[in-house]
Parts: structure tokens; C-alpha cells; sequence
């Protein structure tokens, strides 16, 4: 199995995120989007879930499989999945993804002293979250 998860880690907001401020992913169509459910989900609990249980939690509920089910959570990892580097949250919405010593993920708006101070933390390894554009 693949995994995503990051350790001591801050992935900060992309170079061409088009806010200053931090946004809540706005609802789009019927069905709740990717970023919508990444965002309620780390959001809601941080510092619960790591990377790898925020993007098979998401896959699961847009696909109908059970969150808990092992052999598909394996099956879903095994061929490698794109990390939170990818998501919109910092790409679009203006949020700072940091996992903590146990890869527990949680979100700081851009604007805020914390992001500012993990940021800046030269304990923690920061990453840029991957441009919109090349």
C-alpha cells in the first residue's frame, strides 16, 4: 500500500491561489464536491484523520463503498493516489495543511498568525501545495 501521509509537515497555500483570505468550499451541483468533503471532514476534526484517511474517506462516500472497508481501502492505495498537495483547498480556497509527529492533518486559514507561525516553523517541513498552473 501507498500512502500519503506526511509527518511534521506543512504544505502551505500555492504560489497562485487567487485569495488572500481563506474560503469554505462552496456547494456545486447536487452532490457535495471533492474539496467540500475534504474540508468538513479535516476541518470538523482536526487533528483526527491523516491524509490517507481524509482521501479514501472522500473516495468511499462518492463511490458508495463502506469507509471502513479494509480490502478496498488497500485496493484504492495499491496503485498510488495523489496526496493533499493536489487539493483545491490550497490551490483555490486558501488553506494551510499541517500534519502533526503522527500524520494527523489539520487546516489553517492563510491569513491567520497560526499559518504564519508553521509557516515560518523551522522544526516542520514546508511544502508548497502544487500550482494551478504551470
Amino acid at each position: 500500500m501507498k500512502s500519503t501521509n506526511y509527518y511534521d509537515t506543512f504544505i502551505e497555500v500555492a504560489e497562485d491561489c487567487p485569495v488572500e483570505a481563506a474560503e469554505a468550499p462552496a456547494q456545486c451541483g447536487e452532490g457535495k464536491s471533492v474539496p467540500q468533503l475534504q474540508y468538513e471532514m479535516i476541518f470538523k476534526h482536526p487533528y483526527q484523520y491523516t491524509q490517507d484517511d481524509v482521501l479514501f474517506a472522500v473516495h468511499a462516500e462518492r463511490n458508495g463503498i463502506r469507509k471502513n472497508d479494509a480490502q478496498e481501502r488497500e485496493k484504492f492505495f495499491w496503485k498510488g493516489q495523489p496526496c493533499l498537495r493536489c487539493s483545491s483547498l490550497g490551490k483555490r480556497y486558501g488553506w494551510g495543511i499541517h500534519s502533526d509527529s503522527n500524520g494527523k492533518v489539520a487546516l489553517y486559514p492563510v491569513e491567520s498568525k497560526e499559518y504564519k507561525k508553521l509557516a515560518s516553523d523551522k522544526k516542520l517541513k514546508r511544502v508548497k501545495e502544487m500550482r494551478t498552473k504551470k
